[in-house]
């Protein structure tokens, strides 16, 4: 990993962050499908079930088959790295060859895949402890690869690795003006896949979303 990135990711992210204020639009990025209102988000929280976490030492990631076969040559990866880059030129297999991807999580602009991870919004170990540990196999295959929802989205890889399995009690975008998307988004793929939700989560979940 480049050691200058970090330093690049945050000069992109200030950048953005002035941008907002002084009124001019962030760069397109990342639009995953199903992001509800902030309203419908509010109500289907209210829906979901309030629990602790159960079987926190049994996840496995092989559990959840990802990057799954979506057309001919195209898995999902590739898939939303050209449904989330602009201009993206893709190889005969499928593999982005250029292109650029904006990070809504920071505000950073990539010009090589390689420097962009597809995340999970509900990470795959947070589904396995919210009730996915009950699921078939594949029914987590299908939640691996959920390209109806807004459960993947192309984003900086080191920030994607800062989140790792958090919640957002734990973690959030470092841009602030992004959570209220976020929240929507991490509200939508828990109540469509009907998994519990802290007490913690739901708490700073519901404050991203009243900041809406």
């Amino acid at each position: 990993m480049n050691p200058r990135r970090p330093i690049t990711a945050l000069l992109a992210a200030v950048l953005a962050a002035v941008l907002l204020q002084l009124g001019f639009a962030a760069p397109a990025g990342a639009t995953p499908p199903g992001i509800p209102t902030a309203a419908t988000a509010r109500t289907q929280l209210a829906t979901l079930t309030v629990a602790a976490w159960t079987h926190t030492t049994t996840y496995d990631r092989d559990l959840f088959p990802h990057w799954a076969t979506v057309s001919g040559t195209c898995n999902t990866r590739e898939t939303v790295l050209k449904r989330d880059g602009t201009g993206v030129v893709v190889s005969s297999a499928c593999a982005a060859t250029s292109g650029s991807w904006f990070s809504p999580y920071d505000g950073a602009t990539w010009t090589a895949a390689s420097d962009v991870d597809i995340d999970h919004m509900v990470p795959l170990k947070n589904a396995w402890i919210s009730g996915a540990w009950a699921w078939t196999t594949a029914k987590r295959q299908s939640f691996a690869n959920d390209l109806t929802n807004p459960q993947l989205i192309a984003v900086t890889d080191n920030v994607n690795q800062s989140k790792s399995d958090k919640s957002p009690d734990a973690w959030k975008p470092p841009l602030s003006s992004y959570h209220c998307v976020y929240a929507r988004m991490w509200v939508k793929v828990k109540y469509v896949w009907q998994l519990t939700v802290t007490s913690a989560e739901k708490a700073a979940v519901t404050t991203m979303l009243n900041a809406c």
